[in-house]
C-alpha cells in the first residue's frame, strides 16, 4: 500500500469509442457525475479528462485517478484498443495535477464490481443466484469480448483480488457436430479463430456468414452486428435469428470453461453491450444448455449462476470500490 490519498477519485473508462468518467468525493460518498466524451475530440486521454474536470468539477484536483482501459495492461505507455490515443501514467497525473494515477484492464474494473452488485443490479438466466463466498468470473461480449475475475482473498473477509488476463483470444472450441462445422467454415477464412472471432461485435457478421455456409443460405447483403443483433432477437430474420442462436451456444461454451477454469462458483456475470438488448432471447436460447454441459462435471455447472449485468458503468462502480477497498486496508 502506498501513502497516496485515495480521494477525491476522478475514474474513468476509456474504450475505443467513447470515454466515461465519473467523480467520487470521499470513501463514503457514491460514485457522481458520469458524463461520456468522444474520444476523437481529443489528442491526448488526459485532455478529456482535464475537459472534464473544467466543465463538470469546477476544476476541482483529483488526489488519484483510477482508469479502465480496453487494453492490455503493462508498466509502459498503453496503446487504447480501437483508438488513437496512448496512456502514460506520468504525463496523466502531470496533466491534471493527480498524485496518482492507477490503471486496470477494462473487465478487470467490473470483475472488481461483481461481489458488490445488489439484487437489483443484475437479472438471473436461470434460477440459481450468486453465492458471494466463492469466486466469480465476468465475461462480455461487446465490441470485443471482455474476460475476468474476482477471488476472496483468503483469510482475509471482504477482501477481494482481481484476476485479468485475455481470455477473449483463446482457441474457440465446438462442443456439437454443427458448432464444429461453423468453426470449420470459418477457418477457411482465419488461420485462428478467437473466441472473440465470432462471439462478440467484430465478430458477428463473420459469424453469421459461417451460419449461412453451413446452413446452405444465400446472403443477399452484409450486415453490420447491431442489425444482426436486433433481427435475430426479434425473430424477424431467419439467418440473423440461427446467428444469434449460435452465438448464444458459444457463449455458453465459454463461459462454462471460464467457470471451471476459474472455479467460479460464485457466478459467472455476463457484461458487455450485446445481451442485455436481447431481451427474453437470451433466456430462452441454448446458452444455459450449453453452459452447463461439461460431462462428469454437469451438476458443478448446474449449480453455478449466470446473471446479466444491468447496472450502468459496473466498471466505474469497480474501481471505486477498489479504492474503498485499499483505504480500508491502508
Amino acid at each position: 500500500m502506498n501513502n497516496f490519498a485515495a480521494f477525491p477519485l476522478l475514474v474513468a473508462d476509456i474504450g475505443g469509442t467513447n470515454a466515461r468518467f465519473g467523480w467520487v468525493e470521499n470513501a463514503h460518498a457514491p460514485l457522481s457525475h458520469v458524463e461520456t466524451l468522444l474520444c476523437a475530440d481529443y489528442a491526448l486521454p488526459q485532455e478529456a479528462a482535464a475537459a472534464y474536470l473544467a466543465a463538470f468539477q469546477s476544476g476541482s484536483r483529483p488526489a488519484r485517478t483510477s482508469i479502465a482501459i480496453a487494453s492490455a495492461i503493462d508498466d509502459g505507455p498503453i496503446k487504447v484498443t480501437n483508438s488513437h490515443w496512448v496512456l502514460e501514467r506520468v504525463d496523466f497525473a502531470r496533466h491534471i495535477g493527480a498524485d496518482q494515477v492507477d490503471v486496470f484492464n477494462d473487465f478487470e474494473a467490473i470483475a472488481l464490481a461483481l461481489p458488490h452488485l445488489a439484487q437489483s443490479d443484475y437479472q438471473l438466466v436461470g434460477p440459481v443466484a450468486p453465492d458471494w463466498r466463492y469466486a466469480m468470473g465476468v465475461i462480455g461480449p461487446g465490441t470485443g469480448l471482455g474476460v475476468a475475475g474476482v477471488l476472496p482473498v483468503r483469510g482475509q473477509p471482504g477482501l477481494w483480488q482481481s484476476l485479468c488476463g485475455e481470455g477473449g483470444h483463446v482457441t474457440l472450441a465446438g462442443a456439437t457436430a454443427y458448432q464444429n462445422e461453423i468453426l470449420h467454415a470459418a477457418r477457411n477464412v482465419h488461420a485462428h479463430v478467437s473466441a472473440e472471432r465470432l462471439v462478440s461485435g467484430i465478430g458477428l457478421p463473420t459469424l453469421r456468414r459461417a451460419v449461412a455456409e453451413v446452413r446452405g443460405l444465400r446472403i443477399d447483403q452484409e450486415l453490420g452486428s447491431e442489425e444482426i443483433g436486433t433481427l435475430g432477437a426479434a425473430r424477424r430474420d431467419a439467418l440473423c435469428e440461427q446467428t444469434m442462436e449460435a452465438f448464444c451456444t458459444f457463449l455458453g461454451c465459454i463461459a462454462g470453461n471460464l467457470a471451471l477454469t476459474i472455479g467460479a462458483r460464485g457466478g459467472v456475470f455476463i457484461g458487455g453491450g450485446i445481451v442485455a438488448k436481447l431481451g427474453d432471447f437470451f433466456a430462452e436460447s441454448g446458452f444455459r444448455e450449453h453452459f452447463d454441459a461439461k460431462g462428469r462435471y454437469v451438476d458443478y455447472l448446474r449449480a453455478i449462476a449466470t446473471p446479466v449485468i444491468t447496472l450502468p458503468h459496473p466498471g466505474l462502480h469497480g474501481l471505486v470500490r477498489h479504492a474503498i477497498q485499499e483505504t480500508a486496508i491502508g
